[in-house]
């Protein structure tokens, strides 16, 4: 695998930390000292997802938090003592910027560096490939206070079986790494202080890989999650990035690789 030298870029502004690494863009959630999140800062992480995704030369995010303790408890209730209310606009993806993002076609990895708590839990199940530290713990705690994990309650048991679900959302209980992993909420446990490397790595690998196929696969899995099997490949031969493959230079060029024993090189085009 080769790696192309890039030049670094980095931004902070509201509390959310940016840093541009050639196709790879990290997104810190730096708001000491737990890195809840107001208004200013939703409507800023809901800004950069939108960057990203327009930005041909981005291609993977990894999204984190800063320190060792928490990756987000979710909504800032200083903020909210001061006068935030739970209805107001947090940008155009929702709580985070990925509740429910629009055409937002390229992967995500999560580097959950601690406490992931309400809508920080729910920063975590809008990514793609997730890496958790051994000691990070999960809970949609809004229950105890009566409000509604909304897009916890969606996510959720499309992730995991539904009983598990319903209980997690219900009693607002706490659960570790370890269970997350058992039932598939996490690819990958890694040591304390880890997982932004474990996350960096796989960056890697999915920058090496073919520009076309990740938005295809997305957008695939997104349109036809809760369709039947005869209707998802209805859906297949219609959808824009599955079109583009198909009809791609890069699949011409993965063949030709593949006969000739070399890896390809991939144009996106």
């Amino acid at each position: 695998m080769t790696q192309a030298t890039t030049t670094q870029d980095s931004t902070m502004a509201d509390g959310i930390r940016t840093l541009r690494d050639g196709p790879i863009l990290e997104v810190t959630i730096d708001r000491p000292k737990a890195n809840a999140i107001d208004l200013a800062a939703s409507r800023r992480l809901n800004a950069v997802f939108s960057e990203f995704r327009d930005d041909p030369d981005l291609r993977i995010a990894i999204v984190t938090g800063a320190g060792e303790r928490f990756f987000c408890p979710g909504w800032d209730l200083k903020a909210a003592a001061g006068g935030e209310k739970s209805d107001e606009d947090w940008g155009v993806g929702g709580f985070g910027g990925l509740n429910y993002p629009r055409n937002l076609n390229k992967p995500i990895i999560a580097a959950v560096n601690g406490i992931a708590c309400g809508g920080g839990f729910e920063i975590v199940l809008g990514t793609d490939i997730i890496v958790m530290e051994e000691h990070a713990r999960f809970a949609l705690p809004e229950i105890n206070v009566g409000v509604l994990a909304d897009a916890g309650t969606i996510k959720l048991p499309r992730r995991v079986p539904y009983h598990v679900a319903v209980e997690f959302l219900m009693t607002g209980r706490w659960m570790d790494a370890a269970e997350a992993k058992h039932w598939g909420l996490a690819n990958h446990v890694v040591p304390k202080g880890t997982a932004l490397a474990k996350a960096r790595e796989i960056a890697r690998q999915l920058a090496d890989g073919p520009p076309l196929l990740f938005p295809a696969i997305k957008q695939l899995i997104r349109h036809t999650e809760m369709v039947p099997v005869h209707e998802a490949f209805e859906l297949h031969d219609s959808l824009d990035a599955v079109q583009r493959v198909v009809r791609s230079e890069d699949l011409k060029e993965g063949t030709r690789a593949f006969a000739e024993k070399r890896a390809p090189r991939w144009t996106g085009r």
